[in-house]
């Protein structure tokens, strides 16, 4: 797990939601696939419509005209209450993953999206008390810091407070959770 993430913001709104992620007729895709693993990436975040509601100014597309079609130039989404809710698809965090997303921030999640992060070793779903959409803009440089528990701004200079990963930190460090199975010895190498 990386401890210290830079990268470029993607800010979304509430409820946010996994056929939002990766619009279903998209799972035809089989993500063991190299090939098609990057198709994921492709179609990340194509199924959020241009009207949703708490979306920066200006629809700012994933993927910008001219970028590299499958890695989006944004690492670090940011979003805000019940994120990744709706069906129970765990290929939402590999489409965000496959995109070259590293870490999601918002206020909370839907139960699932977080453990199929956390458990897949996909992401780094980090929470925050503040209301992160209203104060970060799409293409802001951000630097989370992991062990220290915050989000800095660089663009605005502000610095807010991580809500720590806890239990699942030694999840994430490993890579997942069969990986930390193996680890901690709950399955045979």
């Amino acid at each position: 797990m990386q401890t210290r993430i830079e990268g470029n913001a993607y800010v979304l709104g509430d409820n946010i939601d996994t056929d939002q992620i990766i619009p279903a007729h998209y799972l035809t895709y089989n993500p063991s696939i190299p090939a098609e693993y990057k198709m994921f990436g492709k179609y990340a975040l194509s199924g959020v419509p241009d009207a949703a509601a708490g979306l920066p100014k200006g629809r700012v597309p994933f993927h910008p005209p001219g970028a590299d079609e499958f890695v989006s130039p944004y690492t670090i989404i940011v979003g805000g209450k019940n994120f990744g809710c709706g069906s129970s698809r765990e290929h939402a965090p590999i489409a965000l993953a496959a995109a070259g997303v590293v870490a999601v921030v918002a206020e909370f999640y839907a139960r699932i999206f977080y453990r199929n992060s956390v458990n897949g070793g996909y992401l780094i779903p980090l929470e925050t008390k503040a209301r992160l959409i209203d104060r970060v803009c799409t293409g802001d440089k951000l630097v989370i810091d992991v062990i220290a528990g915050t989000l800095t701004n660089v663009t605005s200079g502000e610095t807010f407070a991580l809500l720590p990963l806890g239990e699942v930190a030694p999840i994430l460090e490993a890579g997942g959770i069969f990986a930390y199975a193996k680890k901690v010895g709950m399955l045979g190498a």
